[in-house]
This record gives C-alpha cells, sequence and structure tokens, in this order.
C-alpha cells in the first residue's frame, strides 16, 4: 500500500477488502488495522467522536448503502456477517463518527502505524451519507480529522482513493494532500469480478 522502498505495517482486522462521501465526492480506500502499542483515542471534536456499540445500525447501512459500497472496504453483506468486523474495530479503537447536530451522517478509520513508520497514520473508509451530500462536510470531516492527528502528534496522514474519483481527489488535494504513488489493481470487487486502481496521497505537517 505504499510507494516502493517503504515498508508496509502488518495488519490485522477480520475480512478486508473502501470517500468523502463515499459517492464520488471523497472516496478514500480502508486499510486492514495493524497492531497497535497504545489505544488510539482522540482529544474532544466538535463533529467527529470514537464510534460506540449504538452506531452499529448506521456504520452498517452506510457501509452497504449502494452507492457507497463500491468505494469502501468491504463486499456487500448481512448485518450478522458485519458485525464481528465491526466489533474488531471498536476494540481496537480505529473507528470514528462524523456528526450533525449529534446525528451521525459521516464514518472514517484512522489505523496508526507501528514502530518506524509510528509517526504516520492511515484514513480510510471515509464515508459520508449521500443524504448529506454537497453541503460541505467532506471538507469539514477532513479538517477535523488533521487537527486530531496534530493534537496525538502524527507527522503524516496516508489515504488511497479511486484514480476516477476526479472530485474526491480535487477536495483532498484543496485539503494539502499531495499524490505520492499509483496502486495498480489494489482493489478487487469481488461481487463484480474486477480490480480497480488507486491514486495514494498524503499529507505532511
Amino acid at each position: 500500500m505504499r510507494t516502493p522502498e517503504m515498508s508496509t505495517p502488518e495488519m490485522s482486522t477480520p475480512e478486508m477488502s473502501t470517500p468523502e462521501m463515499s459517492t464520488p465526492e471523497m472516496s478514500t480506500r480502508e486499510m486492514s488495522t495493524p497492531e497497535m502499542s497504545t489505544p488510539f483515542v482522540p482529544l474532544h471534536q466538535k463533529m467527529l467522536r470514537p464510534a460506540t456499540n449504538s452506531d452499529v445500525d448506521f456504520i452498517f447501512q452506510l457501509y452497504m448503502h449502494p452507492l457507497v459500497n463500491p468505494y469502501l472496504l468491504y463486499e456487500p453483506m448481512d448485518k450478522d456477517s458485519f458485525e464481528p468486523i465491526f466489533l474488531e474495530l471498536l476494540r481496537q479503537q480505529v473507528k470514528f463518527v462524523y456528526c450533525q447536530d449529534e446525528t451521525p451522517i459521516g464514518i472514517c478509520k484512522l489505523v496508526p502505524f507501528t514502530h518506524r513508520s509510528a509517526h504516520i497514520v492511515y484514513l480510510g473508509g471515509l464515508a459520508i451519507h449521500p443524504d448529506a451530500n454537497g453541503q460541505g462536510h467532506g471538507e469539514r470531516m477532513i479538517r477535523e480529522i488533521q487537527d486530531l492527528a496534530k493534537q496525538r502528534q502524527f507527522l503524516r496522514i496516508e489515504l488511497s482513493v479511486d484514480e476516477h474519483n476526479d472530485k474526491a481527489i480535487r477536495l483532498y488535494e484543496r485539503c494539502g494532500f499531495q499524490q505520492e504513488g499509483f496502486l495498480r489493481n489494489y482493489t478487487h470487487l469481488k461481487s463484480e469480478n474486477r480490480f480497480k486502481n488507486e491514486i495514494l496521497m498524503a499529507f505532511l505537517f
């Protein structure tokens, strides 16, 4: 998932295969979660908060939304199959919910790397519910993510995005991300029997 000459962190979440919206307004692919030496617990955020057990229905429905699912990590599945994945994300404290007036409208995943890459956090599974599209939530969410990463003393945020998701790429560039590499056949949509290329992007503090 990295450019050449870079080591790849170990990964751990169950089954893995990942927008600002997850309709093509934003789109980051998720990455499986590495073993973490310390929990990734954010400071208080205005609209971004850690996911809790009560968020399972919203997160499941957003992952499986037909306009969102092609841009996220998991193949379509039923809720019973998703729940173990969700519980693992909660255990590792990497899943976050973005709210408007305390109503969930978006999600993301922040996965800290370890050892010599411990200054990096991977941003994946970023999605805004299609009903909330076009209201500027994507940029606000990314700005909060950047603030959170800075508070946690990360120096680099990485993500990957579908090569054809022009709106998402422009949004990330507007928020200071730069393109660093091209990932061929990076995402496999098993249900559609096809691969997608992605662009590696990063933001440095």
